[in-house]
């Protein structure tokens, strides 16, 4: 098959799908209403055992809710010396309940956006007919391959088959092109309409099963199992299937389990105590006292704080494989990032043309011109672009030879029918063209090229050298340099400014010489660079990093970035590198963007500040619960208590309604902030520690004081209380 330029052909040429639909808001009356059938759903004991806080609040409610019906046959209990009001036990098993609920409804709406992302992936997930080939050694000719395949469905396809897709023809399952070049359009999995060219033997040879081939034909060995594929996996992930808690969280419920049975222990001391002064609590006011003591607030929302993190993610097009990843970003202290797409907009352009003494600008102008037209590399076509801009257009010279560009030789050029060879490329290998060929550059020339590659290097830009060879005298020169120019990216230095803020330490990592590097790293404002880098020194450097206490994220695409990203602590493979990148990295970015990689920092540190400002507000209001509660029980028993009925609130019966009620109340409040996520600001961790403090913490104890007050008003309004 010989490999072509892709062109769109066929009924699907032109047409421009729809990009997936993103959720934008956080919250919505809609989102409530469709969340609750699933809500009710993890009333179920079973679901809620995983929560020890709120599976405390539903032994509460249940064991209230028993006592209410048995109160009319056992006769009512006294609460703290005061006559309990009609109703009162049914109404704290209401509001236990609907306290349960309201948890169950924050990660249900969280879960209920994930639902319907996955929705609209399923309609990817079809049964087509795939051409499996049947015999094969190595695939080197896609025609002979393909004049052996037999049509089979694509659930049947197997790891390691090879299977031939044409113009017009979905791919049948996630894996890697080995042969052949096409575009792809990827809309059903990126939401982008725009095709992408696909092709063999590089690092855009992945493709995921569901997207359809628009023009040529490739052929594709499957490297993913039943059930397994790509899309198998974003369905589960955004589904929440497959999320399992995160060491901070696993951390986080301990401790809140911890201080649920220290307040059990606490409480179910109390009426002992009230007993010996011959008033004992109602059973209905100690479960209340025990729910609006508990960490209820953070236990009810740190599911949807997770889930909501991940969706965060979604929104922007990435998959994390796991919240672990997610959480990882919000610790990472060094970013690893790669100078070319990343850093600079990658295509270097020729800038400028430096003369050697001697040498007429517009000889080495038409040389640079002609050595460049068998590169068609961005930077050769900019150099023919540049002697066109200065006067110098140059054809195809009759019966002359062109030497291609190579990685191996770093060179280009053309070989003159009847006059001399002409080189460009890097400075080393044209000296040492020069020196094969049998003139070697001389001192005081070598010592003028050294200057100006070197100044064009320290300026960060990138030195290539003409030079020419006249076979007949055995002659050669050095004409002059060409300055390629590798742009950096509007507003970097400021966002990596951010990141110093953050306490991130930044790393670019290039193949360039450290000279360029070093003017690079210096424009961008990076903190520090690793130059000349290859795939094991990259491994290196992320494994120093970690053994220096270092958390490390990074980005790659191609299969020799494979181990760093399986290294790295947030590995980000790109949705256009290959399938072992994919499977080495713990993210994949599906629009392929490298600098994304700042955005999930931020994402990640926003989960971790929504997480810890939540926990502060959560047990921070318990205090003022506190006060409302334990003055109201036992004012009768001990007169003294009641300077600390600071509220002052208008009966113990109603200051108990009041505290339940806004504990349930202040749960279905803080949904939005949980889904959304506390507004990140670049700044050290005291400094946000402070702030959250300040805002979470003094917030959490003012407002139940407001709350559970204007609550009471309304409840003493009702007759008994």
């Amino acid at each position: 098959m010989t490999t072509s330029t892709p062109t769109i052909t066929g009924p699907v040429a032109g047409t421009v799908t729809p990009k997936r639909p993103r959720t934008t808001r956080a919250f919505s009356w809609a989102q409530l209403v469709q969340a609750l059938p699933g809500a009710l759903r993890k009333l179920n004991p079973a679901a809620l055992w995983r929560n020890p806080v709120m599976f405390l609040v539903w032994v509460g409610a249940a064991l209230t809710t028993v006592l209410a019906i048995a109160e009319p046959f056992l006769g009512a209990e006294p609460s703290g010396g005061s006559p309990t009001p009609a109703g009162f036990t049914w109404g704290i098993a209401i509001w236990l309940w609907l306290t349960v609920l309201f948890a169950n409804l924050a990660e249900a709406v969280a879960e209920g956006r994930g639902k319907a992302q996955a929705a609209s992936l399923r309609k990817t997930r079809t049964t087509t007919l795939a051409r499996r080939v049947t015999t094969y050694d190595e695939i080197r000719d896609a025609a002979a391959a393909a004049a052996e395949t037999v049509e089979v469905a694509s659930a049947e396809l197997r790891l390691g088959d090879v299977v031939v897709v044409s113009s017009g023809e979905l791919i049948p399952g996630d894996g890697d092109i080995v042969d052949g070049i096409a575009t792809v359009d990827e809309s059903a999995i990126t939401g982008e309409s725009a095709p992408v060219v696909r092709e063999s033997g590089g690092d855009r040879s992945a493709v995921t099963g569901g997207t359809r081939v628009l023009s040529d034909r490739i052929v594709v060995r499957i490297t993913s199992k039943p059930g397994e594929t790509f899309v198998d996996r974003m369905i589960a992930l955004v589904e929440g299937a497959s999320r399992q808690k995160t060491p901070n969280e696993i951390a986080l419920g301990i401790l809140l389990a911890s201080l649920s049975i220290v307040f059990l222990i606490v409480v179910l001391t109390l009426n002992p105590i009230a007993s010996y002064a011959a008033s004992p609590v109602s059973i209905a006011v100690l479960v209340a006292l025990l729910v609006c003591l508990i960490p209820t607030t953070i236990g009810a929302l740190l599911s949807a704080i997770g889930i909501a993190g991940m969706d965060r993610l979604v929104q922007r097009n990435v998959l994390a494989m796991s919240g672990r990843a997610v959480e990882a970003a919000g610790d990472v202290t060094t970013l690893l990032l790669d100078k070319t797409g990343t850093i600079t907009y990658g295509n270097r352009r020729a800038s400028d043309l430096i003369g050697m003494p001697g040498v007429e600008a517009g000889d080495l102008a038409r040389m640079a011109a002609l050595s460049s037209l068998a590169d068609p590399t961005p930077e050769g076509v900019s150099v023919v672009e540049l002697a066109a801009v200065r006067g110098i257009h140059v054809t195809e010279p009759a019966g002359s030879a062109f030497v291609p560009f190579t990685a191996q030789t770093r060179m280009s050029g053309v070989d003159l029918a009847g006059g001399p060879q002409v080189r460009k490329g890097a400075g080393s290998a044209v000296l040492a063209w020069l020196e094969a060929s049998g003139s070697p550059v001389s001192g005081t020339t070598r010592a003028a090229l050294v200057r100006e590659t070197d100044a064009i290097a320290a300026s960060g830009g990138t030195p290539l050298v003409v030079a020419t060879f006249d076979p007949s005298t055995s002659s050669g020169a050095v004409l002059g340099v060409i300055h390629l120019k590798d742009i950096v990216k509007d507003g970097l230095r400021d966002r990596f400014d951010e990141l110093r803020a953050m306490g991130i330490r930044t790393v670019m990592i290039t193949g360039d010489n450290p000279l360029t590097a070093a003017a690079i790293a210096k424009e961008a404002g990076v903190d520090d660079y690793l130059a000349e880098a290859t795939p094991e020194d990259k491994l290196a450097l992320i494994r120093r990093e970690q053994q220096g206490g270092n958390l490390v994220a990074m980005t790659g695409d191609g299969t020799n970035d494979a181990p760093a990203l399986a290294q790295a602590d947030v590995g980000v493979a790109m949705n256009t590198g290959t399938s072992a990148a994919k499977e080495a990295g713990n993210m994949v970015d599906l629009d392929s963007d490298p600098t994304k990689l700042i955005d999930i920092v931020r994402i990640g540190k926003q989960l971790l500040i929504t997480r810890g400002a939540l926990t502060t507000f959560s047990l921070a209001n318990d205090i003022a619960k506190y006060f409302a509660i334990i003055p109201a029980m036992f004012m009768g028993v001990f007169p003294g208590l009641a300077a600390l009925n600071v509220m002052h609130l208008s009966s113990p019966a109603s200051a108990v309604t009041s505290a339940i009620i806004f504990n349930a109340l202040v749960i279905i409040a803080l949904i939005p902030l949980a889904l959304r996520g506390v507004k990140y600001r670049a700044a050290s961790a005291s400094a946000i520690l402070s702030r959250n403090l300040l805002v979470y913490g003094l917030g959490g104890i003012i407002a139940p004081f407001i709350g559970i007050k204007l609550i009471d008003i309304v409840v003493s309004l009702i007759p008994g209380f």
